[in-house]
């Protein structure tokens, strides 16, 4: 959500009569990104909310953007192929913020304006030729975090290769990292996490003398600890649209 639209959408939310759930949800997320952003020292404007609509319909989507949010996250091609037809007239920015296999590189392409998943070179070079003359697509990359795990995402000692790997394609803007922790019994437990890839972001940007303005961490259950370590962008699903319908 352009942030410079908070202080008015807020207040709009507060003076409807009878608040949906959705405006109901985002009041409180707001409230929570400004208190988080206060605690280490930053605005509610250095962080970007995205809504993950994954599994949530169109009308959720449309409703969410009409109060004031403008990225959204999806995790699969296929399911956000379905459902861009009926939202592709919203002036919003849409995140691919799941594992990206490689034969869905060029679809992802025509979907998606940013992909937040990258996780290696292979994936790297074939977004970089999908991407086409004359387009400079965002993206950021995922790095695992936890060295047991057998989620997607790249080793932290793979990084420095793949970071400067990406900096030499033509087509792909490296902007930042992002990580996915694993579900912690205590919340504190997920605040390590964060503030190990915030210094390896440093670290990169100083080692590559690069920019890289985007951390991506923190979703439902622990925005607020990812905003006090740094967090630019979160991405929220339950805590803004509400429970996930079970699949069927």
């Amino acid at each position: 959500m352009p942030v410079r639209e908070r202080e008015g959408n807020s207040a709009r939310i507060r003076g409807m009569k009878s608040p949906s759930p959705v405006a109901e949800n985002l009041a409180a997320i707001q409230e929570r990104v400004e208190v988080a952003a206060s605690r280490s020292g930053r605005k509610a404007a250095d962080v970007t909310i995205v809504g993950v609509s994954k599994a949530f319909p169109v009308e959720l989507i449309r409703e969410a953007f009409d109060l004031g949010v403008r990225h959204f996250g999806e995790s699969r091609v296929q399911e956000w192929e379905s459902k861009a037809p009926a939202v592709e007239n919203l002036g919003a920015t849409w995140h691919l913020v799941g594992h990206l296999q490689r034969n869905k590189a060029a679809r992802a392409i025509g979907l998606f304006h940013t992909i937040d998943s990258l996780d290696s070179l292979p994936l790297a070079e074939k977004l970089n030729k999908a991407a086409g003359e004359g387009r400079r697509l965002p993206v950021l990359i995922e790095v695992r975090m936890d060295p047991t795990t057998t989620k997607t995402g790249c080793d932290p000692a793979e990084l420095p290769r793949l970071a400067e790997g990406v900096l030499l394609m033509p087509r792909l803007e490296l902007r930042g990292l992002m990580t996915v922790p694993e579900l912690k019994a205590e919340l504190q437990a997920v605040r390590p996490v964060f503030r190990q890839l915030r210094g390896i972001r440093d670290r990169i940007s100083k080692d590559l003398d690069w920019p890289l303005p985007e951390l991506s961490m923190g979703m439902s259950r622990d925005f607020d600890v990812a905003i006090e370590e740094g967090a630019t962008q979160i991405r929220l699903g339950t805590a803004l649209f509400g429970a996930r319908q079970a699949a069927h």
